[in-house]
């Protein structure tokens, strides 16, 4: 086999990293058994696949299960803090996969490590977070005539996607995972729920009971954030911008408040929203002193960092993780992980057994873009239902879990017209 370039932190840490990736190979039952099917029909080969992801050990299954299926991958970070290095060395030395990652890496090098795996002209696209398929259409237009489609793992990507979409500028199809029911609904809830809380814990060590916790946004990973935080004892005040979703928020117990009354009983914000500036420097006056900002966003404009940088005399870091802005008049406030996705950056991400799902989706979705790109248009597809359901089969098999099934005649009512009272 050639030798395939690379960029990651240290090669030393590989035999690390495969412990790990085999550790979480174990919760990832559904994308085991697509690997299989993947080894013997081999529906992904001769495809070259420029993968942007967060590179964890649920990751690298991915990886290897897209080249079980016969494809050629290249892989770098969607992320800057959310590489874990010991995965990255271990799928190099390994697997001999080109991995351009490295945890805490800079701008630069971010956006170098995207172009590196361009540089291989990529037939398919694996982006979590657009930033993968926005580079090709705003510097490596040449390398459009290659690419028959791709697939996006967040809401902020697909947003992203779709207003691309909607401007006519996106040149190729892609699918939505994140719009897979199998998707959001449980990678999206649980998995971001439970990490996030886990990487403010490791972050910081406080106790969460007692604590009002105040999280923007009432999509299915702020319901997955707020759901833990209550249950681990904490006052949860939700902010929301949508009628409907503000109003499930109350119906469902919490406190509903704009951010600027919010902003001054809070002790730990939590942003989710996709959007820009949801803490800026209107809340940043009001908040208590000691306050904890973090963010469960993709990217780390959620809270405005240059204004708090402006605002603060003094900044100093006083954790791994935790970076503290003191204000003139001595109130300190709290950055958990720099503003990044703090369940990564202070944690390792969601648990293999949700990720098992979404990758799954992954999977799947690539396979379906090379069986049928001829057909697709260049814009935003949802996964097919079937491949949904399909996943939800595995996974309720993968957990000893049986269901029922229509018989001949409820299947008929269901059809019809003619019964009623």
């Amino acid at each position: 086999m050639p030798v395939k370039t690379f960029d990651v932190r240290d090669e030393s840490l590989a035999i690390q990293g495969r412990s790990r990736i085999e550790w979480a190979e174990q919760e990832m039952p559904v994308l085991r058994q697509i690997r299989e099917r993947f080894a013997q029909e081999r529906p992904l080969k001769g495809q070259k696949i420029a993968a942007c992801l967060h590179v964890t050990t649920e990751t690298a299954n991915l990886m290897r299960t897209l080249v079980e299926g016969g494809a050629d991958v290249m892989l770098c970070a969607s992320n800057p803090l959310s590489t874990q290095d010991d995965v990255a060395a271990s799928l190099v030395a390994h697997w001999e996969m080109p991995v351009y990652a490295i945890k805490g890496e800079d701008n630069k090098t971010y956006y170098s490590h995207i172009n590196s795996v361009l540089d291989a002209n990529p037939n398919i696209t694996m982006d979590d977070g657009a930033d993968l398929v926005s580079t090709i259409h705003k510097e490596r237009t040449d390398l459009l005539k290659h690419i028959v489609g791709g697939t996006e793992e967040t809401t902020t990507g697909v947003i992203r996607l779709r207003a691309m979409a909607n401007d006519g500028a996106l040149k190729f199809p892609v699918i939505a995972v994140n719009d897979a029911q199998t998707k959001h609904f449980f990678d999206n809830r649980y998995g971001t729920g439970q990490s996030t809380i886990d990487g403010i814990l490791r972050a910081t060590n406080i106790l969460l009971a007692g604590k009002t916790v105040v999280v923007a946004g009432y999509g299915w990973v702020s319901r997955g954030i707020a759901s833990r935080a209550r249950g681990m004892g904490s006052r949860v005040v939700i902010t929301e911008i949508d009628p409907l979703r503000a109003l499930e928020a109350a119906m469902d117990g919490y406190e509903v408040l704009p951010m600027l009354d919010a902003a001054k009983i809070g002790d730990i914000f939590v942003t989710a929203t996709g959007d820009t500036h949801i803490l800026d420097k209107e809340h940043f006056q009001v908040m208590k002193d000691g306050a904890l900002l973090s963010n469960s966003g993709h990217f780390n404009v959620e809270i405005n960092i240059p204004e708090l940088e402006k605002m603060a005399s003094e900044k100093r870091r006083v954790r791994e993780f935790v970076d503290q802005y003191i204000l003139p008049d001595g109130r300190r406030l709290n950055l958990l992980g720099e503003g990044r996705l703090i369940n990564l950056a202070a944690a390792e991400g969601h648990p293999a057994s949700v990720m098992d799902m979404s990758f799954a989706n992954q999977a799947l979705a690539a396979e379906f873009m090379v069986k049928n790109h001829a057909e697709l248009k260049p814009q935003v597809y949802s996964v097919p239902k079937a491949v949904d359901d399909e996943i939800a089969r595995l996974k309720l098999a993968a957990m000893g879990i049986q269901i029922d099934t229509l018989t001949a005649e409820q299947a008929k009512y269901l059809t019809s017209w003619e019964e009623g009272t």
